[in-house]
């Protein structure tokens, strides 16, 4: 793995988790708003919108550097519309960075061909 296609999946790992608060964060202020007279909605709507218009551009940069499958690539957008599915992307991205390093060290010390 290169470094331009880690540092992309860096940062939809970076977002994912904030993208899945600021989610769950707007949810309860609609409840808020329905129930009381608070209303957060407005502004929690405006950082919500940012974090997954952020999400959804770092999720198209790293399916096209990661040269993601069909299946992966709509398993991270369908988890970006789930109102927890942020935090599950987070973990598998990390994994993933994780054995992408492990598997570049055993090619760096000449233990496997991959």
């Amino acid at each position: 793995m290169d470094i331009k296609t880690a540092t992309a999946l860096r940062r939809l790992r970076l977002v994912s988790a904030p993208e899945a608060v600021s989610f769950l964060i707007l949810l309860l202020c609609s409840v808020l708003k329905r129930t009381t007279d608070f209303n957060a909605v407005p502004v929690m709507g405006g950082i919500h919108g940012l974090l997954f218009v952020l999400y959804v551009v770092f999720w198209a940069d790293a399916w096209n550097r990661a040269k993601w499958g069909p299946k992966t690539a709509a398993l991270y957008f369908v988890l970006s519309v789930l109102p927890t599915g942020g935090f599950f992307a987070e973990r598998k991205l990390r994994r993933e960075a994780e054995d992408a390093v492990i598997a570049a060290r055993a090619r760096k010390e000449g233990v496997v061909n991959a």
